[in-house]
């Protein structure tokens, strides 16, 4: 099927926007932010859809760095599409071509890896050619764009699911660079992402002086010790040990939890409670999360009763008590042939990202930083060549049994059960060779000459198939078809029943008298 006029015109914009959407990604790279403290990513794209005019719920979801703009048309269908924007702790590497980290930083400071910062631009660049090209072809209906932070715990997405901010949705788009083979410069055809479960398990010692022989009179020493958990006294071992018991439990047990199919996975880190000028007081608080990805919900709750058992038994026995608090609970993802073929269709007409001398000229220079000789050709052979759907689905059950229907975890399926959905990759830039060390995917992610490609490209598609679905109403109507079918079969309600998690420690930027950093002091 040719461009449509309108899809023409939206084609001229997002070339036409190419600086602007350049400028921005780099902008929301260098702010390196992560899950649930994005704060100067999120006021961005709320003053810049604002100032386009978008009608913007700050906070959406009860979320203070989420966000849903909406525009209309008049009345008619409603395409959704997103922005994230939160990078990953210890990955604060600058748009260069050797390792370093951002200015003023450490390493240890926040950076982009898959890189969020452009997808929230490539989304951004999509929605704005839309919104133009209804404008002026004189499309009814009308565009939702949600900002969702904290992807990286699958965060946000199954608290707007269960508010509704993805109801009443004519199609929802979802694009993601490219990270893993063959998912590149294509879409999920029936194997989507599975279930992922995060939690954590907080103990607290607030009553150390109840734990061991406190309180038990002791003649050789005059009595009772004059201060509760004195030197002399029994000591409850407190919160840091009961969070070394539920640490090193759950890695005895891992094995155990879940037989060895299925592509599960279960991954644990600490958060910190600034406890190290406490001296030999027993620790009051210690927090360890756990996320599990799963590829179905049954088996997430298997884990988790486990867990929750030897969250008990550790507390226990160092003299604590425990809370469980959610951090999300996300369901598999639901397929739908007819959107994924309507996406297909417009990567089809777009074609693959090309990069030109210049940026290749940079990857080799990125290869000469890793040790690697610089090649005639630098880049994954796949970046610039596309691959069917079925194709691709093909290669991906090779490594699965039959009876696995999900891989691996992304939040986006929540999205599936509100609204046709299609989940497409667009390749990112990657080098042939390696293995490379992390940062020199992170630089390509950020550097204005490798990156930009994808955004351009990403975004095209994204205008593309938004057009298709607000013109198109046999093939709108046929995904919406399939969607209630297909929920209908199998329907699974929103997971989430609890608070947006933002509370807790997470690591973020401070500004304090030694100046502006990251929350662990720079070296």
């Amino acid at each position: 099927m040719p461009l449509s006029d309108a899809q023409s015109s939206a084609i001229a914009h997002v070339k036409g926007a190419a600086d602007d959407l350049s400028q921005g990604c780099a902008t929301i790279f260098s702010y390196g932010e992560t899950a649930w403290r994005e704060y100067r990513s999120v006021a961005w794209y709320v003053d810049r859809l604002r100032a386009e005019g978008f009608d913007v719920e700050e906070g959406s979801g009860g979320m203070p760095t989420a966000f849903c703009a909406q525009w209309a048309n008049g009345d008619g269908p409603v395409v959704g599409m997103y922005a994230e924007y939160d990078a990953v702790p210890a990955n604060c590497q600058a748009a260069d071509v050797m390792r370093a980290p951002r200015a003023g930083l450490d390493y240890a400071a926040g950076g982009h890896t898959d890189p969020h910062s452009a997808l929230g631009m490539a989304g951004l660049g999509g929605l704005l050619a839309t919104r133009a090209a209804m404008e002026k072809h004189g499309i009814k209906g009308g565009l939702r764009f949600t900002g969702e932070p904290a992807e990286k715990l699958r965060g946000s997405k199954p608290i707007h699911a269960a508010k509704g901010y993805y109801d009443g949705l004519a199609g929802i788009l979802s694009f993601h660079p490219f990270y893993m083979l063959p998912m590149c410069n294509t879409v999920r055809w029936d194997t989507h992402c599975g279930a992922a479960y995060a939690m954590i398990y907080r103990f607290i010692c607030d009553t150390p002086e109840g734990w061991g022989a406190q309180g038990v009179s002791d003649a050789r020493h005059g009595g009772d010790a004059p201060i509760p958990q004195s030197h002399s006294d029994v000591r409850a071992p407190g919160a840091n040990d009961a969070l070394v018991m539920m640490y090193h439990s759950a890695r005895f047990l891992r094995d155990a939890m879940l037989s060895h199919q299925g592509g599960w996975s279960i991954s644990e880190s600490i958060l910190s409670t600034g406890q190290a000028t406490a001296d030999n007081l027993p620790a009051t608080l210690a927090d360890i999360q756990y996320m599990m990805r799963v590829p179905t919900i049954a088996m997430a709750e298997r884990v988790t009763a486990q867990l929750d058992a030897l969250a008990e038994s550790a507390a226990a026995a160092t003299g604590c008590r425990v809370e469980r608090h959610w951090v999300s609970k996300s369901r598999h993802g639901l397929a739908n042939h007819a959107m994924a073929g309507l996406v297909w269709e417009q990567i089809q007409k777009v074609g693959a990202p090309v990069w030109g001398a210049a940026a290749k000229d940079i990857m080799r220079q990125v290869q000469e930083s890793c040790g690697v000789a610089p090649m005639d050709d630098p880049i994954l052979p796949a970046c610039e060549a596309l691959i069917d759907p079925q194709e691709a689905e093909a290669i991906l059950r090779r490594d699965l049994p039959p009876s696995q229907l999900n891989s691996t975890s992304d939040d986006y399926t929540d999205m599936t059960w509100h609204a046709p959905t299609a989940r497409f990759y667009i390749a990112r830039p990657a080098l042939r060779g390696g293995p490379y060390p992390a940062w020199a995917m992170n630089a390509l992610g950020g550097i204005p000459a490798t990156i930009d490609p994808m955004v351009q490209v990403a975004a095209q598609v994204l205008a593309l198939s938004a057009l298709r679905l607000l013109e198109d109403v046999e093939a709108r109507t046929a995904a919406m078809d399939e969607f209630q079918r297909r929920k209908a079969e199998g329907d699974t309600p929103p997971l989430c029943d609890y608070d947006p998690p933002i509370d807790f420690k997470w690591p973020e930027y401070v500004q304090t008298p030694r100046g502006f950093g990251w929350h662990i002091p720079t070296g």
